[in-house]
């Protein structure tokens, strides 16, 4: 788009300053008319001209100053260096090794939903293994000095009344939010034990309109469940229907199918599988994907920035391979984990001063 066409100021008073129009004392300051009407500012600055414009959302385009020295070529520069879409002005060039803050007085509450048993009617199979996975993650955010609690086999309303109650905190002296689902999945929810919850309306909730203590700073939700219903090939989903202590380990998954959702600014999304694909869980041992999360944080959890951490989880992660399976199509299928980030900056969980 060529400015003429919007702002035809504009393109006047770049070609008179590139034909050498404007005196010296006009060099660095604007006309009365053209500072009254909003169109341009000139300024002179390293060989360059810019020009700002309130009109133009402060918008900025470059014209070499070598032009000046060919007047003839100043439309053909103001055609080719008129786009309005690429610079803007005010933007601070960020510090690509900026962190968050993690120095506050507490690292922060998290939350652990887990769930094993489900009403009758919603005919899910119990998750057998899932407390391996409940107590295997309170020991590893205690570590890393989060005020974990843990809640097994909550209804919907028990859930929205804990979620409103960590929303309803003080998050002011901590660094950090941390959420844990461990559940079967579908579409864009996690199931309680008597029905579905919409992960979207759960996460939103910590938004800055409804929880501004927690603005710009990290919010981390982690899911464990299903994700589809398929490994590397199609295949009947398998179902662990034993409603007695399971003292065989044995591989199961998790059923449904969840969705990637964005949240928003400042919050990073872990699943325990890509999406369309089953996560698998081990009867006494727990699940793939949080037992490898958990060595992880065990490991490096001070020490490497966290998407480093959860790369090298889905590194763990697809390394496995489908070995014991009531379902002889499983085996030898394998799984990988994902997370959406939105957060911006790194984030360290590096040893609390006492």
């Amino acid at each position: 788009m060529k400015i003429s066409q919007q702002h035809p100021m504009a393109n006047t008073e770049i070609q008179q300053y590139i034909q050498g129009n404007y005196g010296q004392q006009q060099r660095h300051s604007l006309s009365d008319q053209t500072a009254s009407d909003g169109y341009a500012r000139h300024t002179e600055t390293e060989g360059r001209c810019f020009v700002h414009s309130d009109a133009l959302n402060e918008r900025v385009v470059k014209v070499d100053s070598e032009a000046k020295r060919s007047p003839a070529t100043s439309t053909a520069l103001i055609e080719s260096y008129a786009e309005p879409d690429v610079y803007k002005i005010g933007i601070e060039v960020s510090d690509p090794g900026e962190e968050y803050v993690m120095s506050y007085s507490l690292r922060g509450l998290a939350l652990i939903f887990n769930q094993e048993y489900f009403s009758p009617e919603l005919r899910l199979p119990h998750r057998h293994g899932t407390k391996a996975d409940k107590n295997n993650l309170l020991r590893r955010l205690e570590e890393l000095s989060f005020a974990v609690r843990p809640y097994d086999n909550l209804t919907r309303q028990e859930v929205r009344a804990v979620i409103d109650d960590a929303v309803n905190w003080n998050h002011a002296e901590a660094d950090c939010f941390l959420c844990v689902f461990l559940s079967h999945g579908e579409n864009e929810c996690v199931f309680a034990r008597d029905g579905k919850l919409s992960i979207r309306d759960l996460t939103h909730t910590f938004k800055g309109d409804r929880c501004s203590s927690l603005v710009g700073k990290p919010k981390i939700f982690i899911f464990q469940a299903c994700r589809g219903d398929k490994h590397d090939d199609p295949v009947s989903p398998v179902v662990d229907v034993v409603d007695c202590e399971v003292h065989t380990n044995q591989l199961v998954v998790d059923a449904g199918t969840v969705h990637t959702l964005p949240a928003g600014a400042d919050f990073l999304m872990c699943y325990s599988v890509a999406e369309g694909y089953f996560s698998h869980r081990e009867t006494l041992n727990g699940s793939w994907y949080i037992q490898d999360l958990c060595e992880v944080l065990q490991e490096y959890g001070t020490r490497l920035e966290i998407t480093e951490m959860l790369t090298l989880v889905n590194r763990r992660v697809s390394l496995r391979r489908v070995q014991n399976c009531a379902d002889r199509n499983a085996i030898g299928k394998k799984q990988v984990p994902c997370y959406t980030s939105m957060l911006t900056k790194k984030l360290y969980f590096r040893s609390k001063k006492l």
